[in-house]
């Protein structure tokens, strides 16, 4: 081999080094974006809607079922606001000493850990809409089973937050019956997108375990809740966060 074609294989070799650490970047780079942004939107068109629920569905409360059955949705209209709250929280976890991995969960919490998680969530731009189903008032409705019962109040949540959903991607805690999320996914869809205008445009499971906005709207439905007990500290939770209330229906009046 001539020392001209030693010269040429160099170069060529050089220029594949060169090619392959920079794939080798970029791979990393585009896994960092993927892991840091878990709600892939179109930032411009597209919002993300989050629902969760406080309370149980069943009427039997002599056994201990809930008062009351709260479904909220947590509403960010914007991509990085979604996000930098996202960051927020996960970062309050090593405040606290907590695992990267541990879930605020307001049921189990302590008072200073939901004071805590509250007032920073606050100042990022979210809203959100709930419906409180006082179900002692409601002992002469029948339902034919719990699914149906979560439906019709997810359909009235839904109902009154339309005028402010486009193209939403609604994230739903998959923790539950799979196959009931699924058919929920696909009533919310039929329920409430038409010809003229899709208001929700996906909906996805995701565990709350691993999903800090689920926790976000898992507090809100919890302070809530604890709005209408007799509980101590019952109404300083959702006072803390009544700037970003849009509207909370109880039913029946």
């Amino acid at each position: 081999m001539t020392s001209l074609n030693c010269i040429k294989l160099y170069k060529i070799k050089q220029k594949l080094q060169l090619l392959q650490t920079y794939c080798k970047g970029l791979f990393c780079y585009l896994c960092r974006i993927s892991e840091n942004k878990k709600y892939i939107c179109n930032k411009i068109n597209d919002m993300l809607v989050f629902i969760d629920e406080s309370g149980d569905t069943g009427f039997k409360f002599k056994e201990g079922s809930s008062d009351y059955f709260i479904i909220v949705l947590v509403v960010f209209e914007d991509f990085d606001q979604a996000n930098l709250c996202d960051q927020r929280i996960q970062q309050l976890k090593t405040e606290l000493g907590k695992k990267q991995d541990w879930e605020f969960h307001f049921k189990t919490n302590t008072h200073k850990i939901r004071e805590t998680f509250l007032k920073a969530v606050l100042p990022y731009n979210f809203f959100y809409y709930g419906i409180v189903i006082n179900k002692s008032k409601m002992l002469g409705t029948t339902f034919e089973n719990k699914e149906n019962f979560y439906r019709y109040t997810c359909s009235l949540v839904f109902e009154n937050a339309k005028d402010k959903l486009n193209n939403a991607i609604v994230l739903i805690d998959g923790s539950g019956e799979r196959e009931f999320r699924n058919n929920l996914s696909k009533y919310l869809k039929h329920k409430m997108n038409d010809y003229n205008k899709q208001l929700i445009k996906k909906v996805k499971m995701q565990t709350s375990h691993s999903n800090c906005l689920l926790q976000l709207a898992d507090y809100v439905a919890g302070s809530i809740n604890r709005s209408y007990s007799d509980k101590k500290l019952a109404k300083e939770y959702r006072k803390i966060i009544a700037p970003r209330e849009i509207s909370v229906e109880i039913i029946p009046k």
